[in-house]
C-alpha cells in the first residue's frame, strides 16, 4: 500500500469524541421530514423523470429511493408509504424498466428488490413474476460476468438472495455467488476488489495503472458504499448455512475496517477516498452507505460496537446537521457518474440531476441508526 499514511492524523483525525446520537424520536422525525420532501415533490409516483432525457421512474436511481422507503415503512409503518410503493410498482405492471423484462442489466432489475419485499407483505403473483422470470431467463445461461461496474452489485446481488429464499431455491445463491466472483476476482483480467487495500475500483476503467492526482488508486466514494450495502442487504437475507456467507462477512469486515480509517474530521467521507485532494469535500450519498454499513454491522454483531460507534456517530450527525435542509432536502449529494469528478461542485444547495437515489442510502441508514438507538 503506497498511501501516505503519514498524513492521516493531519486529514483523517478521529481522536476527539463526536457527539452523541440524537434520541430516537429525533432521528425518526429527520427521516420522516427527508422522505416527506421527495414524495410532496413527486406526488405521480409513475411520472418520468426528465434531466438530459426521459426516463421511467423505476430505474435504478428510484429503485434505490424505494429500497429506502421499505426500511422506513418497517420501522414506521404508515399507510401512505405502503400505498406510495405499491402505487409506483402497479403503474409500473410490476415490470422491470421499459417494460424490459429479459434484462440481464442489473440497473434495470433493482425495482424488484422492492417488489420482491412487496411480495412478502401480500403474496400476489403479479408482484413477483416479471422479476423472477429476468433472473430465471439469466439462470438458464452460463454467462456469469454481466456485473462489470461495482453499482450492479447492489443494483442485482440481493435480488437473486431474495429469490433463494422465497423459493427454497439454492441454485439462486450459487449463481449469485459466481457472478460476484467474476466481478470481485476475475472482470478487467484482476478483478475489480484490491485485497491489499480492501477496496474496490468502480470498473475495468480505473485499474492500476490509472490513478488518482495524488498517485493513488482511484476507490470512488458511492462506488464502494454499492458494495457495502450490496453486502449488508444480501447478508440479512441469506441463509446463515450458506457456504459463502463467511467469505460476505469477511468482505464486508475489511471494508468497514478500511473505510473507517479514511473518514474526514467533519464526519463525511471524501467522493476520492484515497486522494482528499481530488474534489475534497462533504459528499452525502456515499457517507450514508457507509453509515448504513456501520450501524447494520453493529446491530448485526458482525463489526465491533466500541470501535465503529465514534466513525458513526460523526457520520450521521454530518448528514442530519450539515446536508439535511428544514425542508427535508439533503445537500452534498454528488450526481449521478463514475468518479470523483462527476457533479462536481457539491455544495450545500446544489441540487443533484438526481435526488432519489442519496436519500434511498439516507432512510437505509436511519433505519439502522434508529433501531441501534432502540437497544
Amino acid at each position: 500500500m503506497k498511501y501516505l499514511l503519514v498524513l492521516l492524523p493531519l486529514l483523517f483525525c478521529t481522536c476527539h469524541r463526536p457527539a452523541e446520537l440524537p434520541p430516537p424520536d429525533t432521528t425518526l422525525e429527520q427521516m420522516r421530514r427527508a422522505n416527506a420532501y421527495f414524495m410532496e415533490k413527486w406526488p405521480d409516483t409513475g411520472k418520468r423523470i426528465v434531466t438530459n432525457r426521459s426516463r421511467a421512474s423505476n430505474i435504478w436511481t428510484r429503485a434505490v429511493y424505494y429500497e429506502g422507503l421499505m426500511a422506513l415503512y418497517a420501522i414506521d409503518p404508515q399507510p401512505e408509504y405502503y400505498s406510495y410503493a405499491t402505487d409506483w410498482a402497479d403503474f409500473h405492471k410490476w415490470d422491470l424498466r421499459d417494460g424490459e423484462t429479459y434484462t440481464r442489466n442489473a440497473d434495470n432489475q433493482a425495482a424488484g428488490q422492492t417488489y420482491l419485499e412487496l411480495y412478502e407483505i401480500d403474496p400476489q403473483p403479479v408482484r413477483a413474476r416479471a422479476i423472477r422470470a429476468s433472473v430465471d431467463s439469466m439462470m438458464r445461461t452460463d454467462r456469469v460476468d454481466d456485473w462489470t461496474w461495482i453499482d450492479a452489485i447492489q443494483m442485482g446481488m440481493p435480488v437473486f438472495a431474495q429469490l433463494g429464499v422465497l423459493y427454497d431455491e439454492p441454485a439462486y445463491f450459487e449463481r449469485m455467488y459466481e457472478m460476484y466472483h467474476h466481478t470481485k476476482m476475475v472482470e478487467g483480467g484482476n478483478g475489480l476488489y484490491n485485497p491489499e487495500d480492501k477496496l474496490w475500483w468502480r470498473d475495468a476503467d480505473f485499474d492500476p495503472p490509472y490513478t488518482e492526482p495524488n498517485g493513488e488508486d482511484s476507490y470512488w466514494s458511492r462506488g464502494n458504499g454499492w458494495v457495502v450495502m450490496a453486502l449488508a442487504r444480501v447478508l440479512e437475507i441469506l441463509p446463515e448455512d450458506n457456504p459463502h456467507r463467511a467469505e460476505y462477512i469477511q468482505d464486508f469486515r475489511d471494508m468497514m475496517g478500511a473505510l473507517k480509517e479514511v473518514q474526514r474530521e467533519d464526519g463525511f467521507w471524501n467522493v476520492s477516498l484515497h486522494d482528499p485532494t481530488h474534489f475534497g469535500g462533504p459528499e452525502a450519498s456515499g457517507t450514508a452507505m457507509f453509515v448504513y454499513g456501520m450501524a447494520w454491522g453493529i446491530n448485526h454483531k458482525l463489526l465491533d460496537r466500541d470501535s465503529y460507534l465514534p466513525a458513526l456517530r460523526r457520520g450521521w450527525n454530518a448528514l442530519v446537521n450539515e446536508s439535511l435542509h428544514d425542508n427535508g432536502f439533503l445537500g452534498y449529494v454528488q450526481s449521478t457518474g463514475k468518479e470523483p469528478k462527476d457533479g462536481q461542485p457539491l455544495s450545500y444547495e446544489k441540487i443533484p440531476d438526481f435526488e432519489d437515489y442519496g436519500l434511498g442510502a439516507f432512510l437505509l441508514a436511519g433505519s439502522e441508526i434508529y433501531r441501534l438507538q432502540a437497544r
